[in-house]
């Protein structure tokens, strides 16, 4: 076997990239605890601190603080009003645009909880490990609640926002989901944003919400109530296979889950034998590239890392899974609606909605 030494510049390159890549790495775990410990929220309403202030207004130990800020600090997230003054004397600010980006849960651009995400999952290397080798799986209740309630926490902005102009810029869609008395099933509801999405936008109907996560469905049934929607919106612990076998629904959707799901085909034939002839089916899940390339763009390469740590460790937990992973392809996503008995499956012309695509399966 004929072997080439590497060019002296590509190496220095790959190393320079996995070096900033670990600065990343510990960003990322450093947003974790501000977002965890409170020490952002604490910035953005008392600010600014110096590390005494910040520890005794969250109860954390004064000399992590100190540390944490200066970290902070030196990576560029906070300011620092008087870098001459004592290490325990030095104030500092956490900039408007950090603080909606890290502590606005309202925000299309709130991604704190990507960290939480991201730390979920390696809180369970030696789990993942162990899969890789045997094939095996890690279901998401073991992920623990930090996962759970980042996936809901990331998304709620986009459904708030979003889902309902999304909806009404498809006639075909709006006009089922307009009918008087129209029942909506939403597939994978998660802590269900979406589903409370859905009974805002849609005043007249009545939405049930279905998932296999207990924890995310009293999560759910908990931001029902607080938003008075309670009346209207029903969630109940049961997989996408066991939705009613009579023709109940109107409407049927499944938000970023479909992928999830070990039994993708037997779901969807589920949801067409509990939609009417004349309602619609919608699956928006990631909107990556039609087909693999080895130059992917920044979708595909986080939508790999969800998949790689999360979605297929998951999916493949179940015996007999499928195991579709994150990156569901368009193609991949039509064989599976056709095998369930829908004749094609058609892409919607909706904007507004970072890396995801909305598709119409057609009976």
């Amino acid at each position: 076997m004929t072997t080439t030494e590497p060019e002296p510049a590509d190496t220095t390159a790959f190393a320079e990239r996995v070096f900033t890549s670990a600065l990343g790495a510990f960003e990322t775990m450093s947003i974790h605890l501000g977002d965890r410990l409170g020490w952002y929220r604490a910035l953005a309403e008392r600010g600014p601190l110096d590390p005494p202030g910040l520890a005794a207004a969250t109860g954390t130990h004064e000399r992590y603080a100190r540390e944490w800020l200066e970290h902070q600090a030196v990576s560029g997230i906070l300011e620092v009003e008087d870098p001459d003054a004592a290490a325990s004397a030095r104030r500092y600010r956490l900039p408007a645009a950090q603080a909606e980006v890290l502590t606005d849960r309202t925000s299309l651009d709130y991604l704190a909880p990507l960290a939480r995400m991201i730390t979920g999952a390696a809180g369970k290397i030696e789990a993942l490990l162990d899969a890789y080798r045997t094939g095996g799986g890690v279901p998401w209740e073991k992920f623990g609640a930090d996962a759970r309630d980042a996936q809901g926490d990331i998304n709620r902005p986009w459904f708030e926002h979003r889902l309902a102009d999304a909806l009404a810029s498809v006639p075909e869609v709006h006009d089922v989901l307009s009918r008087p008395g129209a029942r909506i099933a939403d597939v994978g509801c998660g802590h269900g944003w979406s589903t409370l999405a859905l009974a805002r936008a849609y005043p007249d109907a009545t939405i049930d919400g279905y998932d296999v996560d207990g924890p995310a469905i009293e999560a759910a049934r908990e931001h029902a109530a607080e938003a008075g929607l309670g009346n209207r919106v029903a969630f109940h612990v049961v997989a996408g296979e066991g939705l009613p076998t009579e023709s109940t629904y109107h409407a049927a959707f499944v938000f970023e889950a479909l992928h999830d799901m070990p039994r993708p085909v037997e779901v969807l034939a589920a949801i067409r034998a509990a939609v009417r002839d004349d309602g619609v089916v919608v699956i928006m899940d990631e909107a990556v590239a039609e087909r693999f390339a080895p130059d992917g763009d920044e979708v595909e390469r986080i939508m790999y890392g969800y998949s790689l740590f999360l979605c297929l460790p998951d999916s493949l937990s179940t015996p007999g899974s499928v195991g579709t992973g994150t990156v569901m392809r368009p193609v991949v996503l039509e064989s599976y609606a056709r095998e369930a008995g829908f004749s094609g499956a058609e892409v919607l012309p909706i904007e507004g909605f970072a890396s995801f695509r909305f598709t119409r399966l057609v009976r």
